[in-house]
């Protein structure tokens, strides 16, 4: 519990904990945050990394001087690109075994999550790689999924350079441009919770319309 109290408290403050990271690292700041990106993007172990709030909160900065917003976003946008694609090619040739690996008796990927990445699969097709950058988990597991599926490399690498482009360059400029008006600014945990939402909404919906579906249906 203690764990995702401090991933909570982490993404919600992203702001607060990025600041003093900043402060503390310097120029280190920028490894720190293509580290992050490339992580949760990278390893399908680590889907709770606080991808988006980080994007906003890195613009919001770089609009306060304290980042370079180029050198941000080029290095984070390499990063996710490279994650995606170690998460495919993980997928691809290890996928299986690594489904089935336990940890202290617990599984590391939990088989909810592929199933729900399979079906937004079943529903975008190659387009997933896409939407599912604005999707937290399902971001992390849409690449693993598509390597495990055996998705041309090709068809993948195309998705995963527009989907990198939209997210990275997106979020972070949203944070660049809207991070210095005052009500943002000094509402930062509203702005992360209001980021979530949206990012989760498409999935609500999909369950709501599965379950109007299956009440029709019985």
């Amino acid at each position: 519990m203690e764990i995702i109290s401090a991933v909570i408290d982490f993404i919600l403050h992203i702001d607060d904990h990025l600041a003093t990271l900043i402060a503390e690292y310097n120029y280190w700041i920028y490894l720190i945050l293509f580290l992050i990106i490339f992580v949760e993007t990278g390893l399908v172990i680590m889907p709770f990394l606080p991808g988006d709030s980080l994007l906003f909160a890195t613009g919001m900065f770089a609009a306060q001087g304290m980042l370079d917003i180029y050198t941000s976003i080029a290095l984070m946008l390499i990063a996710a690109v490279l994650g995606d694609a170690c998460n495919y090619l993980i997928g691809k040739y290890a996928g299986d075994k690594f489904v089935k690996l336990r940890l202290f008796g617990k599984q590391l990927v939990k088989p909810e999550y592929i199933v729900k990445t399979h079906g937004f699969y079943a529903k975008h097709g190659p387009q997933t790689i896409i939407i599912a950058r604005f999707v937290p988990i399902v971001r992390t597991f849409a690449p693993f999924v598509a390597g495990i599926g055996k998705m041309k490399y090709g068809i993948f690498l195309t998705y995963n350079l527009i989907g990198g482009v939209v997210w990275v360059v997106g979020i972070t400029l949203a944070g660049y441009f809207l991070g210095n008006i005052p009500w943002v600014a000094n509402n930062f945990e509203k702005v992360v919770l209001g980021i979530i939402l949206v990012s989760v909404l498409p999935i609500l919906i999909g369950l709501i319309k599965e379950r109007k579906t299956v009440v029709k249906e019985a």
